[in-house]
């Protein structure tokens, strides 16, 4: 089902500006959509954000409502997730995350392939 590598986690302060990226190596990519997750320690993983396999469509949990955006370049088989205005509450291990289908979902069991995650944590 392929592979998905994340990178640009770091240690910023509240308030700041983060751009994640995940790079994907799988078959049909324009035809599965993407989405972002992300997980502390002892907790569910936290849907955040999905795009549709066109990129036409997106969707965002209302967590990050105007503040996350989520993109996508199917000819590189790029995703990014755009963070800005940081809250100490976004800190978290961030996921990349492909479904089978075109359509993003907001639950872990819909998609099929995971990025091994990047760390974020937002101090005060």
């Amino acid at each position: 089902q392929g592979q998905l590598l994340e990178s640009g986690g770091g240690l910023v302060q509240a308030g700041a500006s983060l751009t994640l990226s995940c790079q994907a190596s799988v078959r049909a990519f324009s035809s599965r959509a993407m989405a972002w997750f992300r997980q502390t320690p002892g907790m569910e993983r936290e849907f955040v954000a999905a795009i549709h396999g066109s990129g036409d469509s997106t969707y965002n949990t209302n967590l990050v409502k105007g503040r996350f955006t989520i993109s996508r370049d199917n000819a590189g088989q790029m995703v990014w997730l755009q963070m800005n205005s940081l809250k100490r509450e976004d800190t978290a291990v961030y996921f990349c995350a492909a479904s089978p289908g075109y359509s993003g979902e907001t639950t872990p069991g819909s998609y099929d392939a995971w990025g091994q995650g990047t760390q974020v944590t937002v101090s005060s």
